[in-house]
């Protein structure tokens, strides 16, 4: 026999004549355990036992034929060969081709058979029904797919697991094994998604929990032995940095907290720790760079809020591992996609976005109904118009750090820059005040630089000259080679210890920033030490359109300097703020500050007292988790300003003395609040628009927020002039308002 099949297409053309028919004959072959009748009717179940294999057989044998003939196309460079091989392939199946005829006569006439059975005898021998567990028509029970309007996702969900149930083990953990009847079971008792099943008792998943009714009290503790139990058994640079500063202010600590009012003490709560910046691979990287000179502003904040836990009374467990995190939420095994096993057992949860990341990747479904017990510590802000998924991606806030749909004020801050967020701030750590204004006449004429890598003195050559010729210049770099492109006027003392690095402000007189890092704890220490801070003016301001620092971050904020919260808060004489690049004003700057002294200063927000109070304040007023408005702050504390145009209420607060409290924003939300305010509405509209409520007066237009979740007091538009709720505060307390206490 002669075949020509030079053309690759021929090879392929035969290829795919005898993949359909594999196809056909692999549709027709039916396994025996699906062909199986009813005990009545077993003489045909034996012959389908018999029958099934057979068509099988040669349909495997196509199959190999199949495999041969695609080897054979692929080797256009050996065609006698290959017309050979492929000669003997067709030679065997020709033979194989009566038998296999027959086979499949067999088969088509004993489904045939099956068919008129089933038509005469449709009671004895039911077909399964759609939407039937196969698995269950020989038991007692017949899995239907119920239709319930009061769980209108159920058939979507049972859907999603028929095709989805192997992608993560945890369904398996919770017995599900493909049949509808183990899906349905696990969307009734985990998921809520599903009606109860037929002879159980509809009852909340086994996750779900009211919130606890606490009966006792917290009381202040006098020592911080409980934080050294709580860390004593996590190793590692960061978690070593933690410990020791607790254990470096535990006396100021146990002093603030016997001088705090605790007339309102708050409920005693457990609460868990969890930075997730610390787990994993991140975390790794992140504790190698605290021993070379990395951002600490983080870990001060951890270290700082873990004291105040604990001097507050509460109830503290600390992860670092997310191995660790899932075992104390009840995480089932495997990927996250199920909900935990059991309650969360935490009242607070405080963590940071790595850490919400990890949690929605171990809580599943529970991450929802348990994110108002979450606390994210937040160093530079959320605005509300990138925290809200849906409104972000449309509106052009969309970032990597946003869309979490947490209340606002969930998210807390290192500085109050940010109001629409909870201050939580830290601790200045300082030596004791009357040492540090004893040494105040023995001041040396020196100027310590602010910023321990190398890279953040790249380009301040000419600004460093300046202060250089007025003042003996000191650094703090970390310098693994000798290699350095500091300037030669420098005494570098390399990476110093805390204890030696507040020793060396307490010598100077003039604490100097680069313009990075930016906002960071540094600047305030040195303040308390008895320095006087100048910094870089930022012109024009940094922000996410022009600098990467702030690009991808959930914020709109424009900074003016390396640190606006000591400008702003704190000021002359403590705080100089000058064009860098203008040689005669940072001249001028440090001989008007080497004529003035200055005593130690700290705000009262970044004492151990001042944050013992802060703390306590969220702790016992907040509640994220009642759908009602909030109370606290109380109505009494409204001062509504209708700002220009323009403008935030961020700024609009600020120019009066006041805080912008999101809080009280749902008081202006209200027709009734136009009128108070004198504006004529042409119309009165619901809108979710991040800058409502607001008045246009083109058209003398009103609108009304429709979304709690953008009540935001950051955002401004030429076209608006917004209804602000700004408030007073306390005296070195801008989170507290007067009668907050």
């Amino acid at each position: 026999m002669r075949l020509a099949l030079r053309p690759r297409s021929g090879c392929l053309g035969l290829c795919l004549c005898v993949s359909v028919l594999t196809l056909l004959l692999q549709g027709l072959w039916v396994p025996p355990e699906g062909a199986r009748e009813e005990p009545a009717v077993g003489a045909s179940e034996e012959h389908g036992q018999r029958g099934g294999p057979s068509v099988r057989r040669l349909a495997l044998r196509l199959e190999a034929v199949s495999s041969q003939v695609q080897r054979l196309a692929q080797e256009r460079e050996a065609l006698q060969p290959a017309s050979q091989d492929l000669s003997a392939l067709l030679h065997s199946l020709r033979q194989d081709q009566e038998g296999l005829v027959r086979s499949v006569q067999k088969e088509l006439q004993r489904l045939a058979q099956k068919l008129d059975r089933l038509d005469l005898h449709p009671s004895n021998s039911p077909g399964p029904p759609p939407h039937t567990d196969r698995a269950q028509q020989t038991g007692r029970e017949e899995c239907k797919i119920p239709v319930d309007p009061a769980y209108p996702l159920c058939a979507d969900k049972v859907q999603f697991l028929l095709a989805r149930w192997q992608s993560d083990p945890c369904y398996s953990f919770y017995g599900v094994d493909g049949t509808i009847c183990s899906i349905l079971t696990y969307l009734s008792q985990r998921e809520d998604f599903c009606p109860p099943r037929p002879g159980t008792n509809h009852s909340a998943p086994p996750w779900h929990r009211p919130p606890s009714l606490h009966s006792e009290r917290a009381q202040i503790r006098t020592t911080l032995g409980l934080l050294h139990e709580v860390i004593g058994r996590w190793k590692g640079p960061a978690v070593s940095f933690i410990r020791s500063r607790a254990e470096r202010l535990s006396g100021h600590w146990i002093r603030a907290g016997r001088r705090i009012n605790t007339s309102h003490s708050s409920p005693q709560m457990k609460v868990l720790l969890y930075p997730g910046m610390l787990a994993g691979v991140a975390g790794q990287r992140f504790g190698s760079m605290v021993e070379r000179g990395g951002p600490l502003g983080e870990l001060v904040q951890w270290a700082d809020l873990s004291a105040s836990l604990i001097i507050l009374g509460h109830n503290l467990t600390l992860a670092t591992s997310q191995e660790h995190l899932r075992s104390l939420i009840g995480a089932a095994p495997g990927k996250g996609s199920c909900p935990i096993q059991w309650p969360l057992t935490f009242d607070l949860v405080y963590t940071d976005y790595h850490g919400l990341a990890h949690l929605q990747g171990a809580m599943g479904l529970a991450f929802q109904h348990y994110q108002c017990r979450f606390r994210v510590l937040d160093s530079f802000g959320t605005e509300p118009a990138f925290n809200l998924a849906i409104y972000a991606r449309t509106h052009g806030y969309n970032t990597l750090w946003g869309n979490w749909g947490l209340q606002p004020l969930q998210y807390m801050t290192m500085f109050p820059h940010s109001p629409d967020n909870s201050f939580l701030g830290f601790v200045s750590e300082q030596t004791a005040r009357e040492e540090v204004e004893s040494e105040l006449d023995r001041k040396d004429n020196i100027a310590v630089v602010y910023g321990k890598q190398e890279y953040m003195w790249q380009g301040k050559g000419q600004y460093l000259g300046v202060v250089s010729r007025e003042l003996e210049t000191h650094g703090t770099v970390y310098q693994p080679s000798s290699s350095s492109i500091l300037p030669h006027s420098i005494i570098n003392h390399g990476l110093l210890t805390q204890d030696q690095f507040l020793q060396l402000l307490r010598r100077a007189k003039v604490f100097v920033g680069l313009g990075f890092p930016y906002e960071g704890p540094a600047p305030l220490e040195a303040i308390a030490s008895g320095c006087v801070f100048l910094q870089p003016r930022f012109l024009p301001p940094r922000s996410a359109e022009n600098t990467d620092f702030y690009r991808g971050k959930p914020t709109t904020r424009e900074v003016n300097s390396q640190h606006p919260y000591v400008e702003d808060f704190i000021g002359k004489p403590y705080v100089w703020t000058v064009d860098t690049a203008n040689s005669t004003e940072v001249q001028q700057a440090i001989r008007a500050i080497l004529q003035t002294q200055v005593k130690p200063f700290t705000p009262r927000e970044f004492t151990c007292e001042g944050m013992l109070e802060r703390v306590n304040a969220y702790i016992t007023h907040q509640d994220f988790c009642q759908e009602s408005f909030p109370t606290w702050p109380a109505e009494g504390a409204l001062q509504g300003h209708l700002g220009p145009l323009g403008q935030s209420c961020v700024t609009v607060c600020r120019r009066s003395s006041l805080v912008c409290e999101p809080a009280l924003f749902h008081h202006l939300n209200s027709p009734a609040a136009f009128t108070r305010f004198s504006l004529d509405c042409s119309s009165t509209e619901q809108e979710v628009n991040h800058l409502f409520p607001a008045y246009s007066p083109w058209g003398r237009r009103c609108g009304l927020q429709k979304e709690r979740l953008l009540f935001s007091c950051a955002g401004s538009d030429p076209s608006y002039r917004r209804l602000c709720p700004c408030r007073d505060h306390l005296s070195g307390q801008v989170a507290l308002c007067p009668g907050c206490l």
